[in-house]
This record gives C-alpha cells, structure tokens and sequence, in this order.
C-alpha cells in the first residue's frame, strides 16, 4: 500500500481515490490501514473513518469473488425488484450485505442504476443487466460459475518447445466437441520446466495445476475434471501450495505464469505501473538515490551497483541520454530474462521508463539476442500497447515526461553481452570491445550518456519504486541484496527458475529444487555464471550465494545459470571447451584473447595427449595469467576460470 500512500499524499482532495485505489488493490479497506491513511493525508483517523463510513462502496471487510448488486429505486421496485430481492436471498441463502458459503458471491443493494427504462436491473461486478426477473437471475448466476472455468496454458518457449501448442489446440477442440464453456488464456511460465506444459485450471478463483500434460491427455483431464480432478494421475495440486513455488521468494518473477503476459488490465491488477506511478510523482534524483539505498547491483557478470551507474549518468550534463537494456542472455544454463520477457514484458518496459525518469533519458533500446523470436513477438506487442496506453512514448500518464523505447535486434555474437562491445553493435558495427576509459555512463551510445543494464536489474528496479528501497534491502545478505534468479539446468531432474534471497548455499538450492541428476548418477561438478564460470568440485557447494563469497572462492554468480554434470563428464574435455568458446566468440581486438585462447586449446590437447604433462601444465597456468591480466574484456579475462578449476579440483582427468 505504501506506493499508493506516495502517490495521493500530495493531491488536493486525494483522499478519495486513495480509497478508492486501496479497495481496488486489495479488495476493501482493512480497518488496521486507517492510520497508514491518515498520516500520509495529514488527517485524523476520525475523519478518515468518517468518509470510509459515509460511502456505500467502501468496505471494511472482504467481498466475495463476485458482487452482485440488485437495484432497490422505485423505477426498479414498479417491475418488481422486491420479489428479485427474495428470489435471491432464497437461492444465495444470504441476507444484503453477506457472502455465501464459498466465497463466491456478495449481494448487496444498490439505489440505481441509471438503467430505470428497462427495470429490473442488476450489476454482476462491472456489468448491468436489464430486465431481470428470477428466472434470468439464475441464468446470469449460472453463466457467472461457468466463467470462473479457465484453463491456462504456457506460451513460453520452453513449454511450446514441449508441445504446448498443441495442448491449447486440444483442449478448445475438446471444449467445442463437449459443448463445454471455459476460457482458454494462453500465460507465461511459471519456471517449473521439468513440468511443462503445466496446464492450470481456475475455479471459483482456486487455481490448481496438473503436469506435464500432453495433447493426448487432454480429454482425460477434462473427464477428471467433472468428478475427481485431485485422482488424475498428472495432478500437481493447488499451484500456491507446490512446493517448488511455496518455498521461494519471487519478488521479479512473483507475476510470471498468473496470466496473459499482453494483457494491461491483469499487469495493473497485479501491482503493475505502481512503480512507475510513483517514480513520475519524485524528482529524477530521489529516484537515483531510493535505487542507490536498495542496495541494488546489476545482475549479470560484474555485479555492479545500479545506483552508482545512475548517478553518473545523471550527473553528466547531455542533450541526449539513453537506457539500454542488455537482453543478449547467451550464458550457457541462462534463461531467466527470456523467460521475463515472455512472462512479464510490461516490468521491463516500466523499469526502462523509471530509469529514463531518473537520469534524464527519453530514449531506450533493448538489445535483444536473436535466438528469442518469441520474446521479440511479444516485446513489440507489449511495446505498441504501453505506447497506446500512455505508459510509453510522449507525456507519459501526463507528467509531461516522454521515454520511447526500441528493440534491436542481435545478429548471433557472444562477445555483444558485453556492454561496449553491445554498443558498437547498436550503432551498426561489428561488436568490438571498446577500450575503457571513457565509461558508458559518461560516453555511451553515439558518444552521449548511456545506462547499461540487463533485463533483471531494469524488472527490479520496478520493485524497489514500488515498496520501497527499505523493502527490498531488507532481503539478502552483507552486500548482497534483493533476490537472486537462479536457473537450474545441465544434468538434473527439475529444470527450471529458482528466485530467493541471497544467502543460500549452493548444494542447498540444488538439492531442494533441482532433485539430482537426470541420469540418476551422482553429481560430480557444477559450473555457475555462464562459461566463463568455474567449475566446483562437491566440497564448494557449501559456499553461500552471494557476490563475495563466491568471488573469494575464485568463481563467479555472474547471470546465475547453474549447470550440473554427473560423474561421468570428462573435465580435461570441458577445460578444452572453454578455450575453443572463447576462439569462437572472441571479437579479436586484444592479442591475449584472440591468439591465447588458440594456444590454449593447443596446449590442453598436448596435455590430454600426454605430451610433457608437467611441462604444458605449467605453460597452460602461465597462459591463463597472461590472458587475465592482459585481456581488455571478460570475455578473455576470465576463460582461465574454468580451465583452473578443472585443472585444480579435477586433475585426475588430465594425468
């Protein structure tokens, strides 16, 4: 509630759609935020619980899913709104003012409608309905527990990759064969891949899951649903209680999988925009400084703080400023930004635009890798219907602030997730990396201010506008703060998003969520931050999750992809991997990078070879300090970290 308290406190008058935006929010105005309302409006609490009082649409207490409202005005009365009164207290078995059993249905009265010529009339939630006499009541009641059937189905990559496609044909087919009413919303993932496609259905506002669910399924699942949904052997139970999604704490990701990824109204519904609401109504650099007290730090390789970041940029005097947003997400086990971009497009859009508030930019871009055609789809979409909706383009919601935003598309390049190298590729060159100094914060994109973040720094920022910068430092640990999105993959049963605060150990995390190896053999490496992560033995994976732990233990969290092999990967063979991706994906600017990563992979043939082991061991470590220290970028700074690691904890598979 604490965003809508900042964004009325100031409005004459505001006291009222303060109210009115608590109900909506929350459903009604629980008695114990009368306080919360009175100070931010500078009012006592006698007077907020007057007007609270006085009107008949504010409540004290929580409605049903459904408010049905039947006009009690003379006009109504004249054609017979008293016995419609009856009928419905009768077949509710509920007075004015009640709720049924199950939560279902509010009735209450209401003085007109403004529908007088065609009475009786009625208000089911939003609608009017004219002519009502009992028998038409229990029609509209009917269609309304028939409406509550949704049956949703993943859109995603990931799930459409696994036939979810032809889930969604089966089960409209199904439906029109049957004669059965149900609303089908094709919605982003929820993560939980080793379950996909998940097929959730909505009743009476109780979601429950079932997976993975085949085409073929389809009309079992559909007779299950008529008598013993909970016996269908694919039933997972109500998708707030999987345990895979209870235990953890999804402050970025806590909208992915409820709903229509395009849709405006259920983004808003879900507490979307109120960041953004609030970042329009702050100067741009209490906005710097509420992201700079988060605690917030960039979430891909070098974990640099957002703030500091903004500040410059903001700092920095220019005509022109420019957001970028690094979706170029080709970590090997990475898939977290896809998945947002599919699941929850608007949060990126709104953390764009905050940052363009903040530092004084009107235009942003995203970067976008090729491999995501789907992603893209829907980022445009997203993109036309923000513009239209006025939370993008000019005078954004009339604050006379504008923020236009682009995609841009990649052309298949590792090396472009690097921030300079991204910038070239933006003005229309070969992704090259750039010498530093000048920082991006101060020469960017066309030589002007830039800010460069990823895709989950930009969603986070939405969180921290929207509680608070107090809220989100409060998770993590030491400087370490917010959540942390991990993606599990590689070897293991349970694929998929993990988001939780920092702090966790690393064997904690896989062993809850990714439930051991595919193959049923023990583990017997993890690689965490991408390939450019080392690979850890079992006694590194007590390690807490967090920057500096790992950076002491010598590895990276970088974008959070974990990737788990078994016992029987060949480590010399994936030391050799490393140096050949670096060969592939080097932009070749720098000598330690583009000729030491081909001697390097030189070097660790001759030693799997067994052509002077000892010899080529110790030009291969040298060859790695030459490439750390030597390399203008990451991208040859730290290929040595997976060759070290595997040289270091796995040496039995170079002798």
């Amino acid at each position: 509630m604490a965003p809508l308290l900042e964004v009325y406190r100031s409005q004459p008058g505001g006291l009222l759609p303060l109210l009115h935006a608590v109900q909506q929010a929350l459903g009604y105005i629980p008695p114990e935020a009368i306080p919360d309302i009175a100070r931010a409006m500078n009012l006592s609490r006698a007077e907020v619980h007057g007007v609270i009082s006085f009107y008949h649409d504010f409540r004290a207490e929580p409605a049903g899913r459904h408010t049905l409202q039947i006009c009690r005005a003379e006009a109504c009365q004249a054609m017979g709104s008293r016995d419609l009164e009856n009928h419905a207290r009768r077949s509710l078995a509920i007075d004015f003012g009640e709720t049924t059993a199950d939560g279902a249905v509010t009735l209450e009265p209401v003085y007109c409608l403004g529908n007088c010529a065609c009475s009786p009339s009625v208000r089911i939630d939003d609608c009017v309905y004219a002519r009502v006499d009992p028998a038409r009541l229990d029609a509209l009641l009917a269609e309304l527990g028939t409406s509550r059937m949704r049956i949703y189905v993943p859109r995603d990559t990931t799930a459409v990759a696994l036939g979810a496609d032809a889930v969604a044909a089966a089960v409209q087919a199904e439906a029109q064969r049957r004669g059965l009413e149900l609303e089908l919303v094709r919605n982003g993932s929820r993560g939980m891949f080793a379950v996909e496609p998940l097929v959730e259905v909505e009743v009476q506002g109780l979601r429950t899951a079932y997976g993975p669910v085949s085409a073929g399924d389809v009309s079992g699942l559909l007779d299950a649903l008529e008598s013993g949904a909970d016996q269908h052997a694919l039933f997972l139970g109500p998708v707030a209680d999987i345990p895979w999604l209870a235990t953890q704490q999804r402050l970025t990701f806590a909208r992915a999988g409820e709903g229509d990824p395009l849709c405006l109204d259920t983004y808003r519904t879900l507490g979307g925009f109120a960041g953004l609401e609030t970042a329009l109504q702050m100067a741009p650099v209490a906005v710097v400084a509420a992201v700079t007290d988060s605690g917030l730090r960039g979430r891909g390789g070098a974990a640099f703080p957002a703030g500091i970041k903004w500040q410059t940029v903001l700092d920095t005097p220019a005509s022109q400023k420019y957001i970028v947003c690094n979706a170029d997400e080709g970590d090997s086990g990475t898939f977290a930004d896809r998945l947002l971009l599919e699941a929850d497009p608007y949060q990126l859009l709104e953390g764009m635009a905050i940052a363009g508030v903040a530092v004084g930019a009107t235009l942003g871009y995203i970067y976008l890798r090729s491999e995501y055609p789907l992603a893209l789809s829907v980022l445009q979409d997203a993109i036309s219907r923000a513009t239209a909706a006025g939370y993008l383009g000019d005078d954004m919601r009339g604050s006379g602030r504008d923020f236009h935003v682009e995609v841009r598309l990649g052309a298949g390049a590792y090396i472009c997730g690097e921030e300079t190298a991204l910038l070239e590729s933006l003005e229309g060159r070969r992704g090259v990396v750039r010498a530093k100094p000048p920082l991006p914060a101060i020469e960017g994109l066309f030589g002007l201010p830039t800010v460069v973040n990823n895709v989950l720094t930009l969603a986070a920022v939405t969180t921290v506008l929207a509680q608070g910068a107090p809220y989100y430092r409060d998770f993590g640990s030491g400087r370490s703060r917010g959540t942390l999105t991990l993606q599990l993959a590689g070897n293991v049963r349970r694929g998929g998003l993990v988001e939780i605060p920092f702090g966790a150990t690393l064997r904690e995390v896989v062993d809850e969520y990714a439930g051991g190896t595919f193959s049923g053999r023990p583990m017997r490496a993890i690689q965490v931050g991408g390939p450019l992560g080392a690979y850890l033995p079992e006694e590194q994976w007590d390690i807490p999750l967090d920057y500096e732990a790992f950076a002491a233990a010598g590895a990276m969290l970088g974008h959070g992809g974990v990737v788990v092999f078994d016992d029987t990967v060949d480590m010399s063979a994936q030391a050799r991997f490393a140096m050949a991706f670096c060969v592939e994906e080097s932009c070749g600017k720098c000598t330690p990078c583009r000729i030491g990563a081909i001697r390097g992979v030189e070097v660790i043939d001759k030693i799997i070879a067994r052509e002077a082991p000892q010899e080529n061991t110790a030009l291969l470590q040298d060859l790695c300090d030459t490439m750390e220290q030597g390399s203008l970028c990451a991208m040859g700074g730290l290929t040595p970290n997976p060759v070290r690691s595997a040289l270091e904890y796995f040496p039995e598979d170079f002798a």
